[in-house]
Formats: C-alpha cells, structure tokens, sequence
C-alpha cells in the first residue's frame, strides 16, 4: 500500500503558500510510505527535527482496484468511499529543501506524518459526486480550513489517470488530493477535528 499526495490542487492555497497565483500545467504528486500513517484519531507527537509543523487538511480516495494507464472517463470505476486526512509538513525542512532544490521526503514522509480517518464513507452516502464535497477543520474549535472539492484545479479523475500513467494503483492505495488555504503550524495540546458532508470523521491531539 502507497500513499500518492498531491500538491498545489487549490489555487487559494497556491496564492497562500507561493504569493501568486501560478497553477501547475499538471499535476504534482510525491508519495509517502506506509510508515507515515497515523491511524484510529490516535495523538500526532510533533518530531523532533521540526520547530514548525503544518497541517493540511485533504479529501482522501481508497483505491479499490488496480489500475494503470485508465483513462480519466473511466477513472470513476477506481473508487468507491473517502475518508479526510492531514498531510503534516516540517515547513521549516520544506523551506530548506526548495532553496537547496532538494527532494522533500524529510519534511513530508516521516513517520505519523499522514494522519487517515479511521472511517470512509461510500460515495453514494455523500450524493455521489466527488467534485461537490465540503470539508472542514478545526484548531481548538476554530475553522481553519473550510472548502468545496469543486474548487480543486484537477479533478478526482483527472489525478487519478494522470498518477495511472506513471505508476500503477494497486487496491488499498490512498490517494490525498490536495488541501485548500489556510494550513499553519500545530502545538502541543492542540485539537484537530475535521468534518466531511457533515461528518466529524477526524478528532485528536498533538502531543
């Protein structure tokens, strides 16, 4: 099982993150390994190697089939539930790692950095279209992260041919699409709860 991430898919994101507005003429993805998951809303523990972590709140699809090279008409038949997950970063290794134009494993594959809702929901339950799916998250009660999967820049199926192409799904794969504005740093004692179509599906602490 592989974890595929993808970056830049919200604009208001890009515009937070880069100050400016430039979207990728195709999708980014990088992966993070099987080790990176924090499972059952059990505590994220912030690493030692970070003086800044950030989460980042995303719509997540579990593959159900193998799949390479599908195209994106019937990229549909490759899912059937999502979950929410937070992609954690060490921004402040992040930062380092694009001046130096090195690879990101360290700020984004380490252990626990890929939180996953113990629950996904069938799609149908949610209406059955996964570009027209709200999704929120809260930092000690507060929403700080608040979108519509309407707005990503590539859809669901768009990212799903376009990973295809490149390496096979294989069944159990989790597929992060993206997280929308507002990220920023988590501390000690800090909650995150995050909701999907009216579904708290994401509820613990950082430690």
């Amino acid at each position: 099982m592989k974890i595929i991430c993808i970056g830049k898919n919200y604009t208001d994101h890009i515009q937070e993150l880069d100050g400016n507005s430039n979207i990728p003429d195709k999708p980014i993805f990088f992966t993070k390994p099987d080790t990176a998951l924090l499972r059952n809303n059990e505590p994220f523990y912030i690493p030692d190697f970070s003086k800044e972590v950030h989460y980042e709140t995303e719509l997540v699809v579990r593959i159900n089939r193998v799949a390479k090279s599908i195209s994106e008409k019937f990229a549909s038949r490759c899912y059937t539930e999502v979950g929410l997950g937070i992609d954690f970063t060490a921004r402040d290794i992040q930062r380092d790692c694009i001046a130096k134009g090195l690879p990101w494993e360290i700020c984004k594959a380490f252990d626990l950095s890929a939180a996953i809702s113990p629950v996904f929901i069938p799609l149908e339950k949610l209406g059955g279209d996964i570009q027209n799916l709200d999704f929120y998250l809260e930092l000690n009660g507060k929403v700080v992260q608040n979108a519509n999967t309407s707005s990503m820049i590539y859809g669901v199926d768009k990212l799903i041919s376009y990973v295809s192409d490149i390496m096979t799904f294989k069944i159990g794969d989790l597929l992060f699409t993206g997280t929308p504005a507002g990220v920023g740093p988590v501390k000690t004692g800090d909650r995150l709860t995050a909701s999907l179509a009216g579904n708290t599906l994401l509820d613990f602490y950082i430690k």
